[in-house]
């Protein structure tokens, strides 16, 4: 009988997810000395902050912003990290308001940002000194005799003294269910009462401009009987340079509804409620489905701290803010609770 070899590695933390949340945890826990490693399923980092890219008959690719679109910045935290990023070259200052249904351009003076390499850009240059391994598939997490143990679908285990989860809370409850790891019943209670809405993101390929209304996008969430809650220009953004690409995200009821419908339906019926915004003709398209899109009902405080006995914090875009900004302080909360000494 073959055995399975197992390689076991010991850290002071493990984070699980290297989206924006995980990203900013262990930038804090690295600059106090902390070894941290970081696990992600994914070929590449980031999670919502997403970039595809697809090559051009003719030469050049074209690129789509397919996750989180820009960024807003409210907090002396995160505005001290996009001052150095602006400063640095590796985000800009979009617009600072977007048109509605009506078309007209709405500025209320409140600064958006995106990055001109796509948003995955972003995620790489804020991880470029950590500790990642991505294309690792956790199972299942358990208690350790000196904190957790968490192992891959490749037969790897980590051990470490601190556990940070920042995926969404149905992936990390499943992933604690799995190592029969148990919660408080108020902890799990509370944790199990986030919810989060679903979006389709339909990216085409356009044989021209799409000639949407300045800034080049429309935001249309909450307007009465439409399937698009948003429509954005890649190419004005300036992400897409050498193609005219449009990102469209669907409303999350009509995502809920056609979540299991073939995607030529699903991208045939959002490109019909798209085309009197659209005036080019679509060359080619994808769909690519979010089952966790946004937190609909966010925990209020910036992190969930377990009542384990080792260290195990829920982090992410349901804690606190959603959004880019509230995913980067609630790591950089989780992080900083993992550092102060216990009371």
């Amino acid at each position: 009988m073959k055995t399975e070899m197992k390689t076991e590695i010991k850290y002071d933390c493990i984070i699980i997810g290297a989206g924006m949340s995980g990203i900013a945890a262990g930038r804090i826990l690295r600059e106090h000395g902390a070894s941290t490693m970081l696990l992600d399923k994914g070929r590449g980092i980031g999670g919502r902050l997403a970039t595809r890219w697809s090559d051009l008959a003719e030469g050049g690719r074209a690129f789509y912003d397919h996750g989180a679109q820009f960024f807003t910045v409210r907090s002396a935290p995160f505005q001290a990290l996009i001052n150095e990023l602006l400063e640095a070259g590796v985000v800009r200052e979009w617009c600072r308001g977007f048109a509605g249904a009506e078309g007209i351009p709405r500025d209320d003076g409140h600064p958006r940002y995106v990055v001109p390499g796509g948003m995955n850009t972003l995620a790489r240059h804020l991880a470029r000194d950590l500790d990642i391994s991505t294309t690792t598939q956790v199972t299942r997490i358990s208690r350790a005799a000196h904190g957790w143990l968490v192992e891959t679908a490749a037969g790897q285990s980590f051990t470490g003294g601190a556990l940070i989860l920042t995926p969404p809370v149905p992936q990390s409850l499943a992933l604690l269910d799995a190592g029969n790891t148990r919660l408080t019943v108020s902890d799990r209670t509370t944790l199990e009462a986030i919810d989060y809405d679903p979006c389709f993101a339909l990216l085409a390929e356009l044989d021209g401009p799409g000639r949407l209304p300045d800034p080049g996008a429309i935001q249309l969430r909450g307007e009465a009987s439409s399937i698009i809650d948003w429509i954005a220009d890649n190419h004005r953004k300036g992400i897409s340079p050498d193609a005219f690409t449009v990102t469209i995200h669907a409303s999350p009821d009509f995502t809920r509804q056609y979540w299991d419908a073939p995607h030529d339906l699903v991208a045939g019926m959002l490109l019909d409620a798209a085309v009197p915004r659209i005036t080019a003709t679509v060359r080619r398209w994808q769909v690519h489905r979010w089952r966790y899109s946004q937190p609909v009902n966010a925990h209020p405080e910036p992190y969930l701290r377990a009542g384990t006995d080792a260290p195990l914090l829920f982090a992410g875009d349901a804690f606190g803010h959603p959004r880019v900004e509230g995913a980067f302080l609630s790591g950089r909360a989780a992080a900083i609770s993992i550092l102060q000494p216990a009371a």
